[in-house]
């Protein structure tokens, strides 16, 4: 027996944008693990063009320490040409990895060292490099009128979430973090107990794995227009993948697509 209908969405990008958190923290866990002895704030505030626009590359938090790395201790004193380490973006991302001798194990350890830490010593100046996207939150508020439950599922770490979600007055009914496993594998188990009505992501590959599953692939699925897209994501969309503005995200749930 379900318990009734669930509409999932993805986190970051989507309810919250936390690009100045992302590399506040990636610099952190970066100088942590090269081992500069200054902090953080020795280097410049402004995030890097090229960071914001590796964004939405990432699939998983540790990579965020990877860019930052290429980003302030670049090749041959050159600075990184964003543009073309996308063109290769995997393969780039392991030649640093080899290069620097990092395993990604260690490197969301050190992420999540910087963010544990921040929360203790200063937890309203970690949350304050986060802000919602207003006029999704508000209508997260009013899924409720329609009978609809949601839910967060996230590569990030449940505890740094529900910190979020808590301070921000979110009430998800299910939050899942990276410990609850891939996306997938999350929203296969969650079939099995709910009537998915929906699952809003702003990763296009993250979609298309969706999609691509067979157990999943009549779960209508919405990249979110105000996330942190790619600037060919918008174009030659899947069938099977609708693109979500916020125009249509205010009208009932029936009317998505």
């Amino acid at each position: 027996m379900t318990k009734g209908p669930l509409l999932v969405f993805d986190f970051d990008g989507v309810l919250i944008d936390g690009m100045n958190e992302y590399w506040w923290s990636s610099k952190a866990a970066c100088l942590q693990l090269i081992e500069q002895h200054c902090k953080p704030n020795f280097f410049p505030q402004q995030i890097p063009e090229s960071f914001k626009f590796l964004r939405p590359w990432v699939h998983h938090g540790w990579e965020m320490v990877v860019i930052a790395a290429e980003v302030l201790f670049p090749k041959n004193q050159s600075p990184l040409d964003a543009k073309v380490f996308s063109e290769n973006y995997s393969a780039n991302i392991k030649e640093a990895l080899k290069t620097r001798d990092w395993k990604p194990t260690a490197l969301q350890k050190s992420l999540e060292n910087v963010r544990h830490k921040a929360l203790l010593l200063d937890k309203q100046a970690w949350i304050s490099r986060h802000r919602p996207f207003p006029k999704v939150i508000e209508r997260l508020n009013l899924f409720k009128d329609e009978g609809i439950n949601w839910a967060v599922l996230t590569t990030k770490g449940s505890k740094f979430t529900s910190e979020l979600l808590e301070y921000f007055e979110l009430k998800p009914h299910l939050v899942h973090g990276r410990e609850s496993g891939s996306k997938v594998d999350v929203l296969l188990k969650l079939a099995t107990k709910y009537s998915l009505m929906g699952f809003v992501e702003d990763r296009l590959a993250t979609l298309e794995n969706v999609t691509n599953t067979p157990r999943l692939s009549s779960l209508p699925c919405y990249l979110a227009s105000w996330g942190y897209l790619k600037p060919s994501d918008h174009m030659s969309l899947p069938r099977s993948i609708h693109l979500l503005d916020p125009e249509t995200l205010a009208t009932p749930l029936a009317s998505w697509h």
